[in-house]
């Protein structure tokens, strides 16, 4: 029997076989919390889940926010239209067992 080893991310349970993708993942969920915490903050009339899916939203698109900050406030509209599809090595928890 062969063993593999994965990487759990904690905070969503989200399995890894790379150890700098669970990296990344934890980063841009731990971004995605920060934006969300941000955004709950400042709005009375947004709920938990909104918040959340617009910090992930912001997260997975930051480089796209970061150029529109120093000055491509064009790159936005492209943010969910042309985009091509990600490939991603989370391993579902029920694969694995």
């Amino acid at each position: 029997m062969a063993v593999v080893a994965m990487w759990k991310c904690d905070r969503d349970g989200s399995m890894f076989d790379d150890k700098k993708d669970a990296d990344a993942h934890d980063k841009m969920l731990e971004l995605a919390e920060g934006f969300a915490a941000l955004l709950a903050r400042h709005s009375d009339s947004i709920n938990e889940q909104e918040a959340e899916q617009l910090g992930l939203l912001l997260s997975k698109h930051k480089d796209q926010i970061i150029a529109a900050c120093k000055g491509k406030p064009e790159v936005l509209s492209h943010i969910g239209t042309d985009q091509p599809q990600e490939t991603s090595n989370i391993t579902p928890l029920a694969a694995t067992s």
